[in-house]
């Protein structure tokens, strides 16, 4: 049996009964409130009753050493997030605690994949670490595919016997994301590997676009969640063989949209939610999941099933079976919401403590990591030369779009020059290229891309999932080589490059990808980095996480790394 989070002593469990039963006051009640039942839709008028973190009593009257006035609002579950990276909110885990905890967000499942392919174990150890201490409940899945593929150099690799030692933690939950799914389906020793060692716990999936036989033999693995369905059909094929889905809302991946119709009366035990990558400007203004509570229930799904896929749902799919309901026995993880359609939220407790700015002031503080993990040498504009192929006429591009991280197969003919081949502005057509941080090779590989609009200046990231080393869009090499070399200096971030000077920028440097400064701030300097990426006349209105996830060679369907273009769909490099 997994040692529990917070075990209970014999003495407080007799007082929960007591408390429970009426017999001696309970340490909080939380009084007249209208109770959302998530399993049958009933609204009950009821006070709620709460000791140390738990709730003892529901559908009665109850007396407290402490009260909290619900003033008739509706009492919901605390939503859970079930796939998440904390890295891509730019935000410590503590900061992450105080932003997202107010939104009713009391648990996350997270991933810490981006850390990890940065400073490996140090990476996780720091998210494992940072859960003990923040108000909200972080669980870990152990990092899976690190490096995401052999077609990138990564910062660390971890193999099956890096991962064991942290099994026992009391914060994780098992294996995450195992987007590695040709080398499931090719039976990959490493693979097989971790696969065997987890068949007795949990194993996140990811497969994109993943159907048939083959979406059969990668479930048999052991596999039975997923977060990467684009459509409605994707995803009932999915529910149809078992796998709970994940529908995401990202600050990139609007899967939401198309994904709402598979929400129902029947298959909401097998469906949860997610955001995957959301950063502050986006929870600043939409929310986090309230934000797909409310959208969910504006494109008309079942009101009652739509606030059970964010919290019963999700925490049966990941065995948190001590939360999700509010009734007696459950953890004291309640959103008091003023209007269940707009899931409007004004009051949250985390494990019976309400939160408040003081709650947050009680954590202790997290020390930061990987301070110098930007090991890239300074380049220059000639290490963006793209040579002229004299066999070819055209060049292959990789296609963008808003809102998706899947890329596309172009191409266009463009002119040479002292660099070789140069963009085409009119087309929009710009280059892009990978630099190599981690200190390992040095390596420089460059292409081309369509989709931003640039027509001067460059754009650069730190934040290159899933290796993490610079990625930069440009429409000129010198800028591109003003931005990649600022990043360098700074030990990462975002930085817009504009005729020769930085323009706007954000420093990030815990391992080049989160930021030490508080959430309010990060969200100003990102919305500075946004003005100054129209200015140079971006038309992406999240341009820094999809120029970040240019280099993701395991989301189909062309992707740039470190050592060249790739071709997602044959898993090979482009000629």
């Amino acid at each position: 049996m997994k040692k529990s989070v917070h075990p209970v002593s014999a003495a407080t469990l007799t007082r929960m009964i007591h408390a429970g039963a009426r017999r001696i006051p309970a340490d909080l009640v939380i009084k007249d409130v209208n109770l959302l039942d998530v399993v049958t839709g009933a609204i009950t008028r009821t006070d709620i009753a709460i000791v140390a973190g738990r709730i003892v009593g529901t559908h009665a009257d109850y007396e407290g050493l402490e009260t909290i006035d619900g003033r008739g609002r509706f009492a919901v579950p605390g939503f859970i997030d079930t796939h998440l990276h904390i890295e891509s909110s730019l935000m410590t885990p503590l900061e992450f605690d105080r932003c997202v905890l107010p939104h009713g967000v009391t648990t996350v499942i997270c991933d810490p994949h981006e850390i990890a392919n940065v400073l490996g174990v140090e990476g996780i150890r720091y998210f494992l670490d940072g859960a003990e201490r923040t108000i909200m409940d972080i669980r870990v899945n152990l990092s899976s595919c690190v490096p995401a593929t052999p077609f990138e150099t990564a910062g660390a690799t971890l193999e099956v016997d890096d991962l064991l030692p942290l099994v026992d933690h009391p914060q994780v939950i098992g294996l995450a994301e195992m987007m590695n799914f040709p080398g499931v389906l090719n039976a990959d020793p490493g693979i097989i590997a971790k696969l065997v060692a987890f068949q007795d716990g949990h194993i996140d999936g990811h497969a994109p676009l993943l159907l048939g036989t083959d979406l059969n033999g990668y479930l048999a693995a052991g596999i039975h969640t997923d977060h990467e369905s684009t459509s409605a059909a994707e995803a009932r094929e999915k529910l149809k063989k078992g796998v709970a889905v994940l529908i995401r809302e990202s600050s990139v991946c609007k899967d939401l949209p198309q994904l709402a119709e598979i929400l129902d009366e029947n298959s909401s035990s097998f469906v949860a939610l997610c955001t995957d990558d959301r950063n502050p400007v986006d929870i600043e203004a939409e929310g986090h999941l309230d934000n797909s509570i409310r959208h969910l229930i504006r494109l008309g799904r079942p009101l009652h099933h739509v606030y059970r896929a964010a919290s019963h749902s999700a925490a049966r799919i990941f065995g948190l079976t001590d939360r999700g309901f509010i009734g007696p026995g459950y953890r004291a993880d309640i959103v008091l919401v003023d209007r269940l359609e707009d899931c409007s939220v004004s009051d949250v407790i985390s494990a019976g403590r309400l939160v408040t700015p003081a709650l947050f002031d009680t954590r202790q503080p997290l020390p930061p990591v990987g301070l110098t993990s930007v090991k890239a040498k300074p380049v220059s504009a000639q290490s963006f030369a793209v040579p002229v192929n004299p066999n070819r006429n055209a060049t292959t591009v990789i296609g963008v779009k808003p809102g998706l991280v899947l890329t596309f197969r172009d191409s266009a003919t463009l002119a040479s020059g002292p660099n070789g081949l140069m963009p085409d502005l009119e087309n929009d057509v710009i280059k892009v290229a990978v630099v190599e941080r981690h200190g390992k090779n040095g390596n420089i590989a460059t292409a081309f891309t369509r989709g931003f609009g640039l027509t001067r200046g460059a754009i650069a990231s730190s934040v290159g999932h899933d290796s993490h080393n610079i990625t930069v869009v440009g429409a000129t090499e010198a800028d591109m080589a003003v931005a990649v070399n600022r990043l360098i200096a700074m030990q990462g971030g975002f930085v817009v490059a504009d005729d020769g000077q930085i323009s706007a920028e954000l420093p990030m440097t815990v391992a080049g990808l989160m930021s030490e400064l508080p959430f309010e701030e990060i969200a100003a300097r990102l919305h500075k980095l946004r003005a100054a990426a129209r200015a140079i006349g971006c038309t992406l209105p999240e341009p820094f996480l999809q120029v970040s996830f240019l280099a993701l060679p395991v989301i189909p369907h062309l992707k740039m790394t470190d050592r060249g273009l790739f071709d997602v769909d044959a898993f090979d490099f482009v000629s």
